[in-house]
């Protein structure tokens, strides 16, 4: 019967494209839910960008959190790098970093509260070779400066923010940059018609496709049909969506992160152990083999159901579409596919968790194929 099962479960996958999935957090055993109804199949429409450039002195959108004059300073980080040609992705880099060295305001020299003779946007160094203090105090200078070393960083766009980012500033804090990268994309695709969505320079962008990476840093964790959407009315626990593929069928980091969780998630009603070496069912509880990634802005992944232990540990940090597992069929499943959820604000309870559809379309990672 397991045979017959599998062999009807496969043809389900790769010819019609629907299968019935549990997707391991959805029973009331790993995450207890409640019913906020979102889209589950809806895919937002991506403008990923155009060539119009953007005029800082121009009329701005405004952005919540920020002034009118730091609006006005990631324009202009935006329009250097739309002038120099530079990809999107180094836009999201130059602007996260702008935020950590100065709150993207134009800082001059603040005397004793100043670190060494840091000045501008990015608290660049005269003393260091940057320019002198008047240069360095033109946004627009100060932009072109990054922008030319960010550049000739060797692979710059596959790197993580933070890595890129102190490549050139050489920072006493690299990993503050990271925290800043969700609010940097927001900001490029409120300026620049959705181009923290897309791949590519400013006259060849387009929107990514799976397995690319968009600018936002994000990319899709596996494409297949989406089988059951976030808490829907006949699910109203399913905390994440299920994507059906094959089974062996890679499972990519969707972002930079470090692996919070590794784990066997299968028990039986009693509370007895089921384990994770064989596949699951309806009679099984829980989440498989899964992992969890921690991404910046607190930000977590989980990705369920993994065909066996998956291929990385606690502690390990991974790079946007880096393997971290394969599709398989073990915990609450009835058949081979990845329980994707996303959670806010470090929660990985119920109450953390949102809808990914929307999330990650607003990442430029649509999923579902």
């Amino acid at each position: 019967m397991r045979l017959r099962r599998r062999f009807i479960v496969l043809i389900a996958v790769t010819v019609v494209g629907a299968i019935v999935c549990c997707g391991g957090s959805a029973a009331a055993f790993f995450l207890g839910g409640f019913g906020v109804m979102q889209s589950d199949t809806a895919s937002a429409a991506l403008a990923c960008g155009s060539n119009t450039a953007l005029d800082p002195g121009g009329n701005l959108p405004s952005i919540e959190s920020l002034s009118d004059a730091q609006i006005h300073n990631a324009a202009v980080i935006i329009s250097v790098g739309q002038q120099m040609n530079v990809p999107p992705r180094g836009w999201i880099i130059a602007i996260a970093t702008a935020l950590q060295e100065s709150a993207l305001k134009n800082l001059p020299n603040l005397g004793a509260r100043n670190d060494h003779d840091s000045l501008g946007l990015f608290q660049q160094r005269p003393s260091t070779g940057w320019g002198t203090p008047e240069q360095i105090m033109d946004p627009a200078y100060a932009s072109k400066k990054f922008y030319a070393k960010l550049i000739e960083i060797p692979n710059w766009q596959q790197l993580p923010l933070t890595v890129a980012a102190q490549k050139v500033q050489r920072s006493a804090y690299p990993d503050a940059y990271a925290k800043h990268e969700p609010l940097a994309t927001a900001v490029v695709n409120k300026l620049a018609n959705d181009a923290g969505r897309a791949v590519g320079n400013l006259t060849s962008r387009r929107c990514t496709q799976p397995g690319e990476i968009a600018a936002s840093g994000w990319t899709v964790p596996v494409k297949g049909h989406i089988t059951s959407g976030f808490r829907t009315p006949s699910r109203p626990t399913h905390n994440g969506v299920d994507i059906a593929a094959i089974p062996g069928t890679d499972i990519h980091a969707a972002a930079d992160g470090v692996v919070t969780v590794v784990r066997c998630q299968a028990t039986l009603a009693d509370g007895s152990y089921y384990g994770c070496a064989k596949d699951g069912g309806l009679f099984v509880k829980g989440c498989g083999w899964y992992v969890e990634i921690l991404h910046a802005g607190n930000i977590i992944t989980r990705y369920c159901h993994q065909q066996h232990k998956p291929f990385v540990a606690v502690g390990q940090r991974v790079s946007a579409g880096d393997v971290i597992g394969q599709v398989g069929d073990t915990g609450n499943s009835t058949g081979p596919h990845c329980h994707f959820e996303v959670h806010i604000n470090g929660d990985n309870s119920a109450a953390g968790a949102i809808d990914p559809v929307p999330f990650m379309n607003e990442q430029g990672a649509p999923l579902g194929d």
